[in-house]
């Protein structure tokens, strides 16, 4: 019996020592550098289990052996759940290191970029044509209410939460700028402000012209002059959802819509396209002119004028210049000599 005992306790301690030998090389190989040698990117799937996640990255040459990622895993901390999404692992990367990598989630991101000026739906066809996000961009949302912006998102992000980044980011740049927009403007409220805005985003490309532009158009409504702006007649002419890819006519100018600023005195209804950070800042603090007119320059500038008489000769010099060189037949018209009191 005595020497029974003594067997079984001998067995004992060497089945321990034999458990605990392999409990340290586990830990000790899971938390070693692993096999790769160049940056490497993989993406988790949704539904993915342990088992299938260390496939996974051995078939990738992530970690060097599957089992030593299972059993150090567990191991060393069991309870924690692997994230799906795409990763960026570093050259070396050890097993343990990757599982903290994957508990904590993407770390690849991905952008979008809108810009400025783009009408609502033209935003949410960008966003619903990226193939990264996920789900349905939803209905579109209110002209000028999405701030133009890079995004950053991570794969399977969805296209509505997206869409939402947009219009929280617009409601927090104009709320901000409203408080501290210029003295005595014409504009009765953040909503008119961001209308202007869209209006000038339309007119300029150039940015250091805006707050000249705006300056233009302020001027106007505090005069009450017509804005007479020609990107606020092709938006009633295409309700926002496409190009015009035409000139316009003096017809046009007469189409009876609320958003055409040649027949209806000061701000249209709403804006005509989601403007920038620029856009509105030179709105709500706008250059100080006494600027009434402006005509296309021929360069994609303009040309800024006190009075009407002024405006004509550029206009005639703007006449010239087309002549010589005459725009694409799809392009709008710029500013013309139209734009009278």
């Amino acid at each position: 019996m005595v020497r029974a005992l003594a067997r079984a306790l001998v067995f004992l301690v060497v089945l321990a020592a034999v458990i605990g030998g392999g409990v340290v090389w586990f830990l000790h190989a899971y938390r070693a550098p692993g096999p790769l040698t160049a940056p490497a990117t993989l993406v988790i799937e949704r539904g993915s289990g342990l088992a299938a996640i260390a496939a996974q990255l051995e078939a990738a040459g992530i970690v060097e052996n599957r089992w030593v990622f299972l059993g150090g895993t567990t191991l060393d901390g069991g309870d924690r759940a692997l994230k799906a999404g795409e990763y960026a692992f570093a050259p070396g990367i050890s097993p343990a290191e990757t599982a903290d990598l994957l508990a904590r989630g993407s770390n690849v991101s991905h952008k979008i970029t809108i810009a400025e000026g783009l009408t609502s739906a033209e935003i949410v066809t960008l966003v619903q044509a990226e193939p990264l996000l996920t789900g349905d961009a939803g209905d579109v949302p209110a002209e000028g209410s999405l701030l133009p912006e890079t995004y950053q998102f991570i794969r399977g992000d969805t296209r509505a939460a997206v869409i939402d980044r947009m219009r929280k980011a617009m409601r927090q740049e104009v709320d901000g700028l409203w408080d501290k927009r210029g003295n005595g403007l014409p504009v009765k409220s953040p909503q008119d402000a961001v209308t202007l805005a869209s209006i000038v985003e339309k007119e300029t490309g150039v940015p250091k012209e805006r707050p000249v532009v705006a300056s233009v158009f302020l001027n106007r409504l505090q005069a009450g002059m017509p804005l007479q702006s020609d990107p606020t007649v092709i938006y009633a002419l295409t309700d926002g959802k496409k190009p015009l890819g035409r000139a316009l006519t003096r017809a046009d100018w007469k189409l009876d819509s609320p958003y055409n600023t040649y027949v209806v005195a000061g701000l249209p209804p709403g804006p005509i396209a989601n403007p920038g950070r620029d856009a509105l800042a030179a709105v709500l603090k706008p250059a100080v002119t006494d600027y009434y007119y402006f005509v296309a320059d021929g360069s994609g500038g303009h040309v800024f004028a006190r009075t009407l008489e002024e405006h004509n000769r550029n206009v005639a010099e703007w006449q010239k210049r087309r002549q010589a060189a005459p725009p694409n037949p799809g392009d709008a018209a710029p500013d013309t000599g139209d734009k009278t009191p």
